[in-house]
């Protein structure tokens, strides 16, 4: 399949839904929604971040690799710092996390927020203030709990009876009085993918309000006297752009406070929405900035509180994939082109599905583009496919790259900051991908390219 059929498969694919493709003629284009703020294509054609050329990077990294634009990711943190200039913005680490990336979030003025004892020990690793740490996590296990106590994180979310008791009995021993915040399930359906949304009832995550589970948790905390409680926390999903969904959530958990207040007389300090702030993998996602949704937060949280006679919490919210996701793209290398007479043609690349698993898992969109060089040929309708040896290994379903795409030539895929290195894996034995950050015309390494060796040092047979 060739370019003569591309106007009728662009017609087909219109109607399958993945609008973003656009005008299949404009195989050079780069969606500025969509890339790192320096991204650009240079007089050859070829791809440049933070000033320097793919071309050279792959050389000297090689791929595939993840780059990150220092100044992009920054410049993110510092648009959310400012927004919500009066509340607490915690980055979600479970979106990517290193010890540079926790330096970075720190010089911009940001919390962490980390889930396991793992995303606690870099972020003490690197230095960041342990008051400036938010531990998450459904089960949280003892020693993950004694480390954070130990630590003197700034904030617990306490998910489960189970964890109050845990933590209580902690406390107790180590004469300690950890500030804590109770998670509300607000019931909540957030418009996203079932996995990733998470204020539902039926699932794992936090306390259900509508089963009263969340009032007797606080209730109980409050009776016992020992843990410093600090307010209530939400959160809905991910990937989310309708801000609705939030106006409930807030409503419901500060009625719940409300509700608190005139039995017990306490009214809490602080409140947490969460974040889940959806970003632009496609052309037909518009995510909102961070001045929107601070605005649109506040303006919630103060209606509701005057309407319920409560002062207006401290406000934090925990963006992850709205900082990392858009400053990092994919950089891999073609190994094959095959053609599939009269469907599309396949174009293999030097990654797959251990490096970006999105895709397979969650039915995920994304593009990608020729990134070292220029085309003038005809657009044909390509699938981006892994090297791994499965059906599904799909990074990008659909997309209109150059008729001539041919082995050699570099891919690159934008969007690919959050998740996929936090979930990437050594499916078929592939070492993971380096992450590399670019800034005024230096690369960096700040996580190493995994060896063989590497695997073979865990393989005790």
């Amino acid at each position: 399949m060739r370019a003569h059929e591309a106007g009728a498969l662009h017609a087909e694919v219109g109607q399958r839904g993945p609008a973003w493709l656009g005008t299949p003629a404009d195989v050079n284009a780069l969606m500025p929604q969509l890339w790192p703020q320096t991204v650009t294509r240079g007089p050859a054609g070829a791809l440049s971040v933070g000033g320097r050329d793919v071309r050279d990077l792959a050389a000297e990294f090689g791929t595939p690799a993840y780059l990150l634009d220092e100044a992009d990711f920054r410049a993110r943190c510092r648009a959310f710092a400012e927004a919500f200039h009066d509340a607490d913005v915690y980055y979600a680490g479970k979106a990517f996390l290193c010890k540079a990336v926790v330096r970075m979030i720190a010089e911009e003025g940001l919390a962490l927020d980390v889930c396991t004892g793992g995303e606690l020990a870099v972020a003490l690793a690197a230095g960041m203030p342990p008051e400036r740490i938010g531990v998450h996590g459904n089960n949280k296990s003892e020693d993950e709990l004694r480390c954070a106590v130990a630590a003197g994180v700034g904030r617990i979310v306490l998910d489960s009876h189970q964890e109050i008791d845990r933590l209580t009995r902690i406390a107790r021993e180590t004469g300690t009085q950890p500030r804590v915040m109770v998670r509300v399930t607000v019931g909540v359906e957030a418009h996203t993918h079932e996995y990733i949304a998470t204020a539902h009832e039926d699932q794992k995550f936090g306390f259900s309000l509508a089963g009263g589970a969340a009032r007797a948790a606080v209730e109980r905390i409050l009776a016992d006297g020992v843990l410093d409680l600090r307010g209530l926390h939400s959160h809905i999903g991910s990937q989310i752009f309708d801000t609705d969904a939030f106006d409930v959530s807030a409503r419901r958990v500060l009625g719940l406070a409300a509700a608190l207040r005139d039995a017990h007389g306490r009214e809490f300090p602080e409140l947490d929405l969460g974040g889940g702030f959806g970003i632009a993998y496609t052309s037909q996602d518009d995510p909102r900035r961070p001045a929107e949704l601070a605005e649109g937060l506040r303006r919630i949280v103060k209606e509701d509180c005057d309407a319920l006679g409560l002062p207006v919490p401290r406000l934090s919210v925990e963006p992850g994939r709205a900082i990392v996701g858009p400053a990092v793209f994919t950089l891999y290398q073609v190994g094959t082109v095959k053609d599939v007479d009269g469907i599309r043609t396949y174009v293999s690349v030097d990654g797959g599905m251990s490096d970006n698993v999105r895709t397979a898992l969650y039915d995920a969109s994304y593009s990608a583009t020729v990134a070292g060089r220029a085309s003038a040929a005809p657009p044909i309708l390509a699938r981006v496919v892994g090297k791994h040896c499965e059906a599904g290994d799909i990074v990008v379903k659909d997309e209109f790259l150059p008729a001539d795409v041919q082995p050699g030539d570099l891919l690159a895929v934008p969007g690919t900051g959050a998740y996929c290195r936090s979930m990437a894996s050594n499916y078929n034995h592939v070492p993971r991908p380096p992450v590399v950050a670019v800034r005024d015309g230096q690369a960096r390494l700040i996580v190493r390219r995994e060896t063989e060796a590497d695997l073979m040092a865990l393989d005790v047979g």
